[in-house]
C-alpha cells in the first residue's frame, strides 16, 4: 500500500511527518524512474499531475515486483519458518522460507482494498 500510495492509516504527529518524508522519497524515486523512461509511449502513458505522484507507475511497479520484494522480506527466513496463515494454492501452508511452491507470494491481500483487512 505504502509502495502504490494507498495506504490509509494516517498514525500520530510524528508518524505522519514520517509518512510525509517517506512519500516525498517515493516521489522522488518514481520521478527518476518516469525521467529514465525511453519509449516515449510509456513515458505519455505514465504521465503525472503537477503532484507528481506517479500512482500508475507505482501501481505497475508493484504488479511487476512484488514477488522480488516478498523474496527480500524472507531472505533470513528459515526451512522451518511458516507464513501465519495457510495461504498457498487457496489454503495450503508456506512450504519453506514463508514461500509458496515456485517462490510465490503466500497472499494477496496486498489487492484487497485495504479497509476490507482490518
Amino acid at each position: 500500500d505504502i509502495v502504490r500510495g494507498k495506504d490509509l492509516f494516517l498514525g500520530n504527529t510524528y508518524e505522519s511527518k514520517q509518512r510525509e518524508k517517506l512519500e516525498d522519497n517515493l516521489k522522488t524515486i518514481f520521478g527518476k524512474i518516469h525521467s529514465g523512461l525511453t519509449d516515449s509511449g510509456a513515458k505519455t502513458h505514465y504521465q503525472d499531475n503537477d503532484k507528481k505522484n506517479f500512482f500508475q507507475l507505482r501501481e505497475d511497479w508493484w504488479t511487476v515486483n512484488r514477488a522480488t520484494v516478498w523474496k527480500a522480506l524472507t531472505c533470513e527466513a528459515k526451512t522451518d519458518d511458516k507464513y501465519f496463515r495457510n495461504t498457498c494454492n487457496g489454503g495450503s501452508p508456506t512450504k519453506g522460507d514463508c514461500r509458496c511452491k515456485d517462490d510465490q507470494v503466500p497472499t494477496y491481500f496486498d489487492y484487497v482494498p485495504q479497509y476490507l483487512r482490518w
